[in-house]
């Protein structure tokens, strides 16, 4: 990629979304992954596949987050297919998932774009792990949980009808 005043960038295959192409004369975001010794000076590496490209992406649409009314707490991604985030505010005159959702969905529709139609799940942040999974795991139903504070492990019971709601196609949801 080249930024222009004699700086050169790489995005390798593994950092694009997949089934994503990059031809001679695109525009591309990504975000800066590392620093490298190049032939002509430093090489850049750029990513589009690094969760905080979702975070950065959400800090150019949402105004709220960039002025630090609304903290992005965590997010997970699985690269071009699906992403969650979790977001929280002090104002209590705020709905952070409605910030971040916009008008009519506007502001999410806008990153969803730009990562390429990557779905983009935006839950409310929570300091009870309990209350947290049980918002991850939306919509389905969650009749149990138990929380292994020490090894960082919760197993969460649900009945047989929402089990493949809870886990996801794959995997997916349980992985995110």
């Amino acid at each position: 990629l080249d930024m222009g005043n004699n700086v050169e960038a790489e995005i390798v295959r593994e950092n694009l979304l997949p089934r994503e192409m990059v031809r001679l004369g695109d525009r591309v975001t990504g975000i800066l992954c590392a620093i490298n010794d190049g032939r002509k000076g430093p090489l850049l590496e750029i990513s589009r596949t690094h969760k905080n490209m979702l975070i950065e992406l959400f800090k150019m649409e949402v105004p709220e987050i960039s002025e630090d009314v609304i903290q992005i707490k965590t997010a997970a991604r699985d690269p071009g297919s699906r992403a969650k985030m979790a977001v929280k505010t002090n104002d209590g005159r705020i709905d952070p998932i409605g910030a971040c959702v916009g008008q009519n969905g506007v502001r999410v529709q806008a990153v969803t774009h730009e990562l390429s139609g990557e779905r983009i799940d935006i839950i409310p942040w929570s300091m009870n792990p309990k209350d947290f999974i049980v918002e991850s795991l939306k919509p389905a139903k969650i009749s149990g949980i138990d929380i292994n504070e020490t090894e960082k492990r919760a197993k969460v019971y649900v009945n047989q009808d929402q089990r493949a709601l809870a886990i996801g196609k794959g995997g997916q949801n349980v992985r995110l």
